[in-house]
């Protein structure tokens, strides 16, 4: 163990003990306080310590907090008469439906009971819908995944370019299509992911218009209608696409 490495466990250790003394200290002031509300008790087998949550400012995933927010926006503005979304985060999909009827397809099905959402399984590299048939869609930091056996699919090199000719195929003309991955400079991290450049994806939507790209960035920035020059500068950002179907 080098001695670097020695010097960060002990600032971890005391870091810790920090944490701690203060979560004890805050439970004696409370329980002093608390002395005369007698609502709830406050025993110590009840205790739910968070030790890292004090902080300056609320932390969130760039990634999963910009896109789903990039996409809710431009189907508000689209306003289809519904949205099918293929295995995008499920906070995007039950928010949605609040106000678009929308249906929700994933390789595992996701069991929500919510008023106009429709949950289903569905397999992103052979899709069940007609060609030409989908008005809205969106499949969002997914298309990465597909091929890598992380989620129990099979193992196909090829499974991200066959799931993104599906939603090609799907799509009717003048229909929406939005899609969200990684981006920077290319690569497959197996099996967590893959990170596309900006012309490796953009190159296969020969048959689309690209109407938006939006991006984050390494540091955490979202710029809407970025410079695709960009990408090649990063290493893991989120790149939003809103093509429409010629």
């Amino acid at each position: 163990m080098s001695i670097l490495t020695t010097i960060r466990i002990q600032i971890q250790k005391f870091e810790s003990r920090k944490k701690r003394k203060l979560f004890f200290q805050q439970l004696k002031t409370f329980r002093k306080l608390n002395n005369s509300d007698k609502r709830l008790t406050v025993k110590d087998s009840d205790l739910y310590p968070f030790y890292d949550d004090a902080t300056k400012e609320t932390s969130f995933d760039t990634h999963y907090i910009y896109h789903p927010a990039w996409a809710t926006r431009i189907i508000k503005k689209i306003n289809p008469i519904k949205h099918i979304d293929i295995s995008s985060s499920l906070h995007f999909c039950t928010t949605l439906s609040a106000f678009i009827p929308t249906e929700f397809y994933d390789y595992r099905p996701a069991k929500l009971t919510l008023s106009g959402l429709y949950c289903d399984s569905a397999d992103l590299t052979n899709l069940f819908f007609d060609s030409n048939s989908i008005e809205s869609i969106s499949c969002m930091h997914t298309i990465e995944h597909i091929g890598l056996g992380r989620y129990g699919d099979p193992i196909d090199p090829m499974g991200d370019l066959k799931s993104i000719r599906e939603l090609q195929r799907v799509v009717k003309k003048n229909g929406n299509l939005l899609f969200v991955t990684p981006v920077g400079k290319p690569k497959v991290q197996f099996n967590g992911q893959r990170i596309y450049s900006y012309e490796l994806i953009n190159n296969l939507f020969d048959d689309f218009n690209l109407k938006e790209f939006s991006l984050v960035l390494d540091s955490g920035e979202f710029i809407q209608n970025a410079d695709p020059n960009i990408v090649q500068n990063q290493l893991y950002g989120c790149g939003c696409f809103w093509y429409v179907k010629k």
